[in-house]
């Protein structure tokens, strides 16, 4: 169990922001911290790890790494931190980045099978693909078998297809070890894949805490499908206005309303939504 009643002040873009929240995360969870950047995701995190300084208390199995003024060491809390910019030993192979975070040899070698590293274990990072290189800082990340796994939007650089594949070997390994992990993510499908309960923060405070479904999949009135998106362009084609829209990392046209188009404005998020209708769905 981890018990968390922390506070901090934040200076941002929007200016001085208080980051206060109370939370509590059962052992072998995996959470999603979700919410518009600067609403203090990465900064508990880092405060988790010890990395920022707070006030309050965090307490893991009934062990304080935190209370009042006084902090646990980040080199004693039992966590793995895994970056998006890897953060490997680029002197060290592969096999040498997991053991210098641990001798435990048996370990090395069965992450890197789980994750199909096995042959690349005496390589160095610059002659790794991306995919590669985020395989190798999560399977140091699980060297010391962490109470606690953090993952700062890890797959955010890397194309689709490799996300999909890492998603499901970081849930492959999340299974595998039990590890409580908590990950910050903006992408609702990575959310839905990994995470069994979603935790979203806006402007420092907890706004939302439940399951994915519960969160991502909300919809209004008889709406059918509900998305979140940034207008890209309004254009006008003979008496009708097309809008594109950025969803993920797709890009959509719709009609919309000559009110509409005169209202809305380029860049701002929008939500799309349609009332009953028969989709069509088709293999890729």
């Amino acid at each position: 169990m981890i018990e968390l009643a922390i506070n901090k002040m934040l200076h941002g873009a929007q200016g001085a922001m208080p980051l206060h929240v109370n939370l509590n995360i059962e052992e072998g969870e995996f959470v999603a911290l979700s919410g518009k950047s600067g609403s203090g995701k990465t900064t508990l995190l880092r405060i988790l790890a010890g990395l920022e300084e707070a006030e309050g208390e965090i307490k893991v199995d009934n062990k304080f790494w935190l209370k009042n003024t006084k902090s646990l060491p980040v080199q004693k809390r039992e966590i793995g931190f895994v970056f998006q910019d890897y953060a490997l030993f680029e002197n060290m192979s592969v096999e040498k980045n997991l053991l210098f975070v641990s001798n435990d040899k048996a370990l090395a070698e069965k992450l890197l099978e789980l994750t199909e590293l096995t042959e690349l274990k005496n390589r160095y990072p610059n002659s790794l693909s991306g995919g590669q290189k985020q395989r190798v800082s999560i399977c140091r990340a699980l060297m010391k078998r962490p109470k606690i796994l953090l993952l700062d939007e890890p797959l955010s650089a890397l194309d689709p297809a490799m996300r999909t594949t890492l998603q499901n070997e970081l849930l492959m390994l999340h299974k595998e070890f039990g590890t409580t992990t908590i990950m910050v993510s903006h992408d609702p499908s990575e959310i839905y894949r990994l995470a069994n309960r979603v935790i979203v923060l806006q402007n420092g405070q907890i706004i939302n805490d439940g399951s994915p479904k519960e969160i991502l999949l909300k919809t209004q009135g008889s709406q059918k499908f509900s998305f979140e998106g940034e207008l890209l362009e309004i254009k006008k084609i003979d008496v009708i206005y097309i809008a594109t829209v950025a969803i993920g990392q797709q890009l959509v046209e719709v009609v919309i309303s000559s009110k509409e188009a005169k209202n809305l404005q380029i860049g701002q998020s929008i939500r799309l939504s349609t009332k009953a209708f028969t989709p069509i769905v088709t293999q890729n």
